[in-house]
């Protein structure tokens, strides 16, 4: 893979990873839109750790109380903040991570790769979270989140499974029904993303490392570092720009590229 492909691959992927415009769907657009090789798996895993870093560095202060309650929540006791936040981080992680297992194990998750997916996903969940947004009250903080709330969020993000539709996005959309405001909805979505990117990296880690050679570890340090500067850039402007502003844009975004897919896709 050329320098280019991959910093290029690394910079979309931390863009979008927690921008509600789905990073996987872009991912799989790349070598279907421009003719280059797909970038694999190891870059993939590369490019999720990059990412990782960038959010747990952003939202340090929450990481360090989750971290604090885990040991208490891994015993099933949620009497403090601490640990109720670590329960509800775990309890919305386990729902995408057993269907995610099962749609990987059994090859279903290549299937459903294909541009005209991502096209219609692109464009329904777009308009889905325009709808939640523009509906949904805003009677909720962060504070507020709990294990019922969490069981439903990760409901909602198992969706995110399907190419295009957004991990952010379809969380950030379930955030805004439950009535969370576009702030705290948006950080709880980022804060799910922490357990979910950790469990789909060490799942695919297990394949890489059986073909990892000296040439795809330098490759995926660069992919690493340029997707970790990206992301965090690009979400220190989401959180910042949410103070004033809707998710409006980025839904119109979604719907344009989703209907360019969706003509390229049928005709």
């Amino acid at each position: 893979m050329s320098l280019f492909q991959l910093i290029l691959a690394a910079i979309i992927q931390g863009i979008t990873e927690f921008l509600p415009v789905s990073s996987s769907g872009h991912l799989i657009l790349l070598p279907n839109l421009t003719g280059m090789d797909d970038q694999g798996l190891a870059i993939d895993v590369a490019v999720h750790v990059g990412t990782l870093g960038a959010v747990i560095l952003y939202f340090w202060s929450d990481v360090k109380q989750a971290a604090a309650g885990l040991p208490r929540a891994l015993t099933g006791n949620t009497d403090t903040p601490q640990s109720r936040l670590a329960m509800s981080l775990i309890i919305a992680t386990i729902p995408t991570v057993i269907v995610g297992a099962v749609l990987f194990t059994t090859g279903m998750s290549q299937s459903l790769r294909s541009m005209t997916v991502i096209g219609w996903t692109m464009l329904g969940f777009g308009l889905l979270l325009y709808w939640m947004d523009q509906k949904g009250p805003q009677t909720k903080q962060a504070s507020n989140w709990g294990l019922r709330d969490a069981v439903i969020l990760g409901l909602w993000q198992v969706l995110a499974l399907i190419p295009g539709t957004s991990r952010s996005g379809i969380t950030i959309t379930g955030a805004r029904q439950l009535g969370y405001n576009r702030e705290d909805g948006a950080r709880i979505a980022m804060l799910m993303s922490i357990p979910t990117i950790l469990a789909s990296g060490v799942l695919l880690s297990a394949q890489v490392i059986r073909e990892a050679d000296a040439q795809l570890a330098k490759d995926g340090a660069i992919a690493a570092f340029f997707a970790f500067i990206s992301a965090l850039l690009a979400l220190s402007l989401m959180m910042r720009l949410l103070r004033s502003v809707s998710f409006t844009p980025y839904v119109i975004y979604r719907v344009i590229l989703g209907a360019v897919l969706l003509v390229i896709a049928y005709s």
